[in-house]
């Protein structure tokens, strides 16, 4: 989630009366450019857009009556996607200042989308997206060249590459051979389709955003500018700061937060990542290490519960299922993730002799929840909403007026009317950044439901798989850490829920799991050579090695590569199935987990350090855990009970001898 000027954050207590306070540092690449009248019109537009999006998800009729769903769309375009010609540079050499050709972008977009949501009504009556008049394709031509170009600024070179090849492909469908042939449309056609169907630049990423992903932006930010960013750092430090290896810990966890917010692992790396990786060398973590342990708590952030970015939202509206299902589903594979990761780090430390930070460093956990309760109780309240009260539209919206009335009372800091202009700048960076992205990933969605080459590709997996399933699995994974490469998270689940995700759910798999296990592997590129945009953003701030970062990050995220194979094969693991199966495989995903840690950083608790040998054998252990069955389960136990004995065994011996 990026930053907001001028928000104070909350005070941590490091063993002082007035404790220097945490800072956020800002993760928006563009917010320097919003200054003066470019501020205050982005203030303006996005209020307006905020507003009608409340009054659209609520039929409030504060426009006088319902507006049709295409007007909407194109009007929400106008207000956002317009802002990204003001918000994100062309090339670095405008990065503070926005040039004319930037305010006559923004003027044509206004103008673009304007007559489009104007003419809404006989969009729709008239079928324009098949035949539209001459005017209108002008138009659309005009709207698929903007929302490629906002694509590249806010998403960067190779999405935006990506998606012009999608945009053009269904002119070419028809000489593509075998399942990429699909029918052919010239330019009008085309043009027509992309702009004025339901299925591409206001297709479902778009509808997502303005239906229920504004709300969750909005929440965010007002968390970062009422300082409840700040607040979940200081409480991580802590509960954390003071064990051994604290700082690590502290990373996993805030790391985990933020990112579940704001479901950018560049973001997320960038904004915490500046606090954590200094103090994480500062108490003997290597460079490479504290980046790898920051790059993998960054991007296990768009799998956690309970808001996973922008990613759980549209999952849900692809599967057409309840948003609570999807973060039900999300909990127990997200906490092995993040559980390992806390596992590993503290066995480092225990191996290394690491200690926490020091004691006058670490806020005392009383004052820090007496002095943030209200944050905690707000995202309780969001949880609550979510996953009893079923209310996936309400419940943003109500958690951010609960918020923001508990800080005036009980907050630390004053939250006036410049609280209310940061939050409603921040609120509209988001919003831009994710609607500027999303409109031109639609060109994705909209040629392959256009051309038919997304089914056809899923035929042609299941075809090749020969139904044998784990051939299918392995050859999903690969498919998608190779699409997930240099993509967002939310750009890259996209693609591959069109592509892939049918082929898994036609070979038997349950749908939920087949959407996370695309998620998952979708997100391993991050930490994965030869690409590992999340590890080389964590390593230029460790000033470590790239390649090195990156290959302990893999390390580090081990369980992230066999975790999405368990859960698609085993769906007891998201929770879906009978009590007592639920509670077995949960219970011993967990001790494998354990066990696979030990074996990583060779300490296992109780013994200290391990030699290769008792590693091997906890490796083999852990994968027996991991495997349906009680043979396996039991493999595992003993493998673990012979290390164990075997190491105190070897314990005894010594200290006779000596």
């Amino acid at each position: 989630m990026s930053g907001t000027q001028g928000a104070e954050p909350m005070p941590t207590n490091r063993g002082a009366t007035d404790p220097a306070p945490i800072e956020l540092a800002p993760a928006d690449g563009g917010g320097d450019r919003l200054r003066g009248f470019a501020y205050w019109l982005a203030i303006l537009m996005g209020s307006l857009g905020i507003l009608l999006t409340i009054d659209q998800t609520f039929n409030l009729h504060l426009t006088g009556g319902p507006i049709i769903d295409t007007s909407f769309y194109y009007m929400m375009l106008g207000l956002f996607l317009s802002l990204g010609f003001l918000a994100y540079p062309a090339h670095r050499g405008a990065r503070r200042r926005i040039p004319w050709y930037d305010w006559g972008l923004f003027g044509l977009c206004v103008g673009a989308t304007g007559y489009l949501a104007w003419n809404g009504g006989r969009i729709v009556s008239e079928g324009w997206d098949l035949a539209a008049p001459p005017a209108a394709v002008a138009v659309a031509g005009i709207l698929c060249a903007l929302a490629l170009e906002g694509l590249r600024r806010a998403g960067g070179l190779v999405l935006f590459g990506l998606c012009a090849i999608f945009a053009a492909y269904p002119m070419f469908a028809d000489t593509m051979p075998g399942f990429l042939w699909g029918p052919g449309s010239d330019l009008a056609q085309t043009l027509s389709a992309h702009a004025m169907g339901v299925e591409s630049i206001i297709g479902v990423p778009l509808r997502t955003v303005a239906s229920l992903l504004v709300g969750f932006l909005i929440f965010g930010s007002a968390l970062v500018v009422t300082g409840g960013g700040a607040f979940f750092m200081t409480l991580a430090e802590a509960l954390l700061g003071r064990t051994r290896g604290g700082p690590a810990k502290v990373s996993v966890l805030a790391s985990g937060f933020f990112g579940s917010l704001s479901g950018s692992v560049i973001s997320n790396v960038v904004t915490t990542g500046q606090l954590t990786i200094p103090t994480m060398k500062r108490v003997g973590y290597p460079p490479h290490y504290a980046g790898a342990v920051e790059a993998c708590a960054s991007t296990g952030g768009a799998l956690m519960p309970p808001v996973m970015g922008a990613v759980a939202f549209v999952m849900a509206e692809f599967l057409n299922v309840p948003y609570g299902e999807v973060i039900i589903a999300a909990t127990v594979p997200a906490l092995l993730y993040y559980g390992a990761l806390l596992l590993q780090a503290d066995h480092y430390a225990a191996r290394n002799g690491l200690k926490g930070q020091a004691a006058e460093e670490i806020p005392p956990l009383l004052p820090v929840l007496k002095q943030g309760w209200h944050f905690l109780f707000s995202l309780a309240l969001l949880t609550y909403l979510l996953l009893v009260m079923k209310r996936e539209a309400l419940a943003p919206y109500i958690a951010t007026a609960v918020l923001l009335g508990t800080t005036l009372v009980f907050g630390q800091k004053r939250f006036g009317l410049a609280g209310i202009r940061d939050l409603l700048i921040d609120s509209t960076r988001n919003i831009v950044n994710i609607v500027a992205i999303l409109a031109g990933v639609g060109f994705i969605v909209g040629s392959l439901s256009y051309t038919g080459v997304g089914g056809a590709f899923s035929r042609e997996l299941l075809q090749f798989a020969g139904g044998n399933i784990y051939l299918l699995l392995v050859l999903g994974a690969l498919t998608s850490f190779i699409l997930g490469m240099g993509m967002t998270a939310t750009a890259c689940y996209i693609f591959l829920a069109v592509t892939l995700a049918p082929a898994l759910i036609e070979g038997g798999l349950n749908p939920v799991a087949s959407h996370l296990f695309i998620l998952y592997w979708g997100l391993i590129s991050f930490i994965t050579p030869p690409v590992a945009l999340a590890a080389i953003a964590a390593a230029s701030i460790a000033k470590a090695d790239p390649w090195r970062t990156g290959v302990w990050s893999m390390r580090l995220g081990l369980v992230n590569l066999v975790v999405p194979f368990l859960f698609v094969l085993n769906p007891t693991l998201i929770l879906v199935g009978e009590p007592l199966h639920i509670l077995h495989d949960v219970a011993t995903a967990i001790f494998a987990v354990f066990l696979l840690a030990a074996a990583l950083e060779g300490w296992l608790i109780g013994i200290g350090r391990i030699g290769w040998m008792s590693r091997l054998l906890l490796g083999i252990g852990a994968a027996g855990m991991l495997t349906p069955g009680l043979v396996s389960d039991l493999v595992g136990a003993g493998l673990l009970a012979l290390v164990w004995l075997g190491n105190r065994l070897v314990a005894r011996r010594a200290a006779a001898a000596g």
